[in-house]
């Protein structure tokens, strides 16, 4: 249960080994997380990720492992890390994701496939589960992790901003059906981050890092905004870049 300043208490992280749901985690622990499950599918970088958050205030940690390629393993993931939390769920992140190379992956199927699966198919089939369950326990929070690149779709990364586009379009109308449930779902749309699934490639305006994601992530979910923008000015960048005619838009972000 939340405290009494409104902050999560029990929370879930499912991608939790990504170096943003870690930014996030270490602050989510600073501010008074005591019980945090977090899933992925290295357990190296796991218990990484759980020493991170015990030595930020967290005192209890567990771990749950899964393949986010496979989405009939969601419902199992889902019910193990809810087990392990032992009591109410304040907060679950969701925070799977696959940039993929685009050049590479538009004319491979099976790659395509993998780049739709996580970040569509499985955080799809999860968040059936998760609504069902803190809808049933009346009350908690969810975080989704989309991206801006799903604003409006490159041609550049249209996979990945595609499939964001669609996890993020599908989960505002999810946050709709939770009206007058005691639950809740908000939105992470980011920008670009320096993390270890960007490395190496250029960097755009407004590139931040996973600390400065998490800093926004806390002050959206201590206002209960239900679009997180990180950075903020993106809010407004992408007013005007989708609306921006598509020779225009085209002209500016290809490349």
């Amino acid at each position: 249960m939340e405290n009494a300043f409104g902050q999560p208490q029990n929370v879930v992280v499912l991608g939790g080994s990504s170096d943003i749901a870690r930014a996030i985690t270490r602050r989510l622990c600073a501010a008074r997380a005591h019980t945090v499950v977090l899933a992925g599918r290295n357990r190296d970088l796991l218990d990484a990720a759980a020493l991170e958050a015990r030595e930020h205030g967290a005192t209890k940690t567990d771990i749950v492992l899964f393949d986010a390629e496979d989405p009939s393993n969601a419902l199992r993931t889902v019910s193990e890390a809810f087990a392990k939390v032992g009591e109410q769920v304040d907060l679950v992140v969701i925070a799977v994701g696959l940039l993929g190379d685009q050049s590479a992956d538009e004319d491979d199927a099976a790659a395509s496939a993998r780049v739709a699966t996580v970040n569509f198919t499985w955080p799809v089939a999860a968040l059936a589960e998760i609504r069902r369950r803190l809808v049933l326990q009346g009350s908690g929070r969810i975080l989704v992790i989309t991206s801006v690149s799903g604003i409006r779709v490159r041609r550049t990364m249209y996979l990945y901003g595609g499939t964001k586009a669609g996890l993020d379009r599908m989960c505002d109308g999810l946050a709709d059906s939770l009206e007058g449930t005691g639950v809740t779902l908000q939105l992470l749309r980011a920008g670009v981050v320096r993390t270890k699934m960007t490395a190496g490639r250029a960097e755009p305006p407004f590139t931040t890092g996973p600390d400065e994601v998490a800093k926004n992530v806390m002050r959206g979910l201590e206002n209960g905004d239900r679009v997180i923008w990180s950075p903020p000015v993106l809010r407004y960048v992408f007013a005007v870049l989708r609306i921006l005619p598509k020779k225009v838009f085209r002209r500016i972000t290809d490349r």
